[in-house]
C-alpha cells in the first residue's frame, strides 16, 4: 500500500467498519472519516430521520456526495462506508480509483450477534432480520468484491483486528493474495 492513498472499508453492516475503521486510523496515525457520521453532521438529522423523510434514494444521494468529499481530501484518509455504498456504479468505481478497499466480510450470523441490540439501523427495522440480511448479503456480497482490492474477515476486538489488517495494508502490493482472515 502506497502511504499516499486512501484506505476505505466496505462491507456489510456489522461487520466493523467504523470500530476497526477508527483503530485502524489511530495505529496509522490518519484522519477517520465514518460517512454516515459525516452525513448526519451535513443534514443535521439521524441516517434514521433522512430514511423517514427522504427515502433511502434520497440517503444515497447524501452518501455519494460524503464519499466524494471523503476522497477528495488531500491528506491520506481512513474512510468507514456505509453498507450500500456499493449499490451505486459511480461509488464501486470512485472508490477503486482513489483508494485502497478493503472489504470487511462478515457472515449472516455474526452480523446478527454485533446487531442483536442495535435498533437504528433503517434497513433493519423488519420482523425477520435474517431474512433481510441473507437478502442484503445476496445483492451486496459481489458488488463488495467487485470494488475490493483485498478482502479480510475480522477476528477477535476492533484493536485487534485493525493490527492485524495494518500487518496486512504494510505487505508489498500482491503479497497478501486479496485475502486474509
Amino acid at each position: 500500500m502506497e502511504p499516499a492513498t486512501h484506505i476505505a472499508l466496505v462491507g456489510p453492516t456489522g461487520a466493523g467498519k467504523s470500530s476497526i475503521g477508527r483503530a485502524l486510523a489511530d495505529l496509522l496515525g490518519r484522519p477517520f472519516v465514518d460517512l454516515d457520521q459525516a452525513i448526519e453532521a451535513a443534514a443535521g438529522a439521524t441516517v434514521a430521520l433522512i430514511f423517514e423523510h427522504q427515502g433511502e434514494a434520497g440517503f444515497r444521494r447524501r452518501e455519494s456526495a460524503a464519499l466524494a468529499q471523503a476522497l477528495a481530501a488531500p491528506a491520506p484518509t481512513l474512510i468507514a462506508c456505509g453498507g450500500g455504498i456499493v449499490l451505486d456504479p459511480d461509488n464501486r468505481a470512485l472508490l477503486r480509483r482513489h483508494a485502497v478497499v478493503v472489504h470487511l466480510a462478515a457472515t449472516v450470523e455474526e452480523q446478527l450477534t454485533r446487531l442483536a441490540r442495535d435498533r437504528l439501523r433503517p434497513l433493519l427495522q423488519v420482523p425477520d432480520r435474517h431474512a433481510r440480511l441473507q437478502a442484503l448479503a445476496r445483492e451486496r456480497e459481489p458488488l463488495y468484491e467487485a470494488a475490493a482490492h483485498l478482502r479480510f474477515h475480522p477476528s477477535g476486538p476492533p484493536a485487534q483486528a485493525a493490527r492485524a489488517l495494518a500487518r496486512l495494508l504494510a505487505q508489498p502490493a500482491g503479497a497478501a493474495g486479496g485475502a486474509a482472515s
